[in-house]
């Protein structure tokens, strides 16, 4: 798959078959995720994997009880770590680990869909649950929640509501 047809395919999946998914696989996707680009190449993220049923009960209901976090076989917890950035670069050092983080995630979610998976970026949740449930130290702050899955929907390319964004160009 090229990367352009990736982008364009790629879709929030939401419901998983209950198979689960490989170790070698997931450290994959871990591994893709760590080419995205980094502030100082410092790679100033974490990931935390959770197949643990009871774990991902806890962390759906940090997610305002999204159920499709519970019944993902796979939750890939990815994190900023805003000590390590910011050892290099002080105040900014917060944005830039959840820029790195962020980078991180997408390059996770293509790596997923390319891989034959379903996956899907959960940002809505207390980030005090989920940091009390993973044991993540107070400069390490959750950014996403990603669900993994073999999918069980092929969901049809959504119509775009509003205007996406604005593009200027400046010769």
């Amino acid at each position: 798959m090229n990367l352009i047809d990736a982008l364009k395919s790629r879709r929030s999946i939401r419901r998983y078959q209950s198979r689960p998914i490989p170790k070698d696989l997931a450290k994959s996707l871990i591994d893709a995720a760590q080419t995205a680009p980094s502030a100082g190449n410092l790679s100033a993220r974490r990931y935390v994997l959770v197949s643990n049923e009871d774990m991902r009960r806890l962390l759906a209901a940090a997610a305002y009880g999204q159920e499709h976090i519970e019944e993902a076989p796979l939750l890939i917890a990815v994190c900023a770590d805003v000590k390590a950035s910011s050892v290099r670069y002080g105040s900014r050092g917060g944005l830039y680990a959840i820029q790195d983080a962020d980078a991180a995630t997408m390059c996770l979610l293509l790596a997923a869909h390319d891989a034959g998976l379903g996956a899907c970026w959960n940002g809505a949740f207390d980030d005090d649950m989920v940091r009390e449930a993973l044991h993540l130290e107070d400069d390490v702050l959750p950014v996403a929640i990603v669900s993994l899955g073999w999918p069980e929907e092929s969901p049809a390319r959504p119509e775009r509501t509003r205007r996406v964004g604005e593009v200027s160009w400046i010769d």
